[in-house]
């Protein structure tokens, strides 16, 4: 499975993260990710975002209305490969 590191936002310790599934809506990456490669552990919604710099950051989805529709999609998406959420 693949894996990105990552600065945690609270602490900003490094951390591991595996990547579950990944899509693209109206032109933004998404990545489902968890720290654990179990499917029960809790899972995150990233955003890839560009820089002016065109450095390649990954952001926490944190707007509610966001994170439920890019939810729903990585909902359908597991469902489609046969895991539970």
């Amino acid at each position: 499975m693949e894996t990105i590191t990552l600065n945690a936002p609270d602490t900003g310790e490094e951390i591991e993260l595996y990547i579950l599934e990944q899509t693209c809506i109206n032109g933004a990456n998404y990545l489902l990710v968890t720290e654990e490669e179990t499917e029960d552990s809790e899972a995150w919604i990233l955003k890839e975002i560009r820089t002016e710099e065109n450095d390649l950051i990954y952001e926490f989805v944190e707007d509610d209305v966001e994170f439920d529709a890019i939810a729903r999609v990585f909902e359908e998406m597991l469902e489609d490969v046969g895991i539970e959420k």
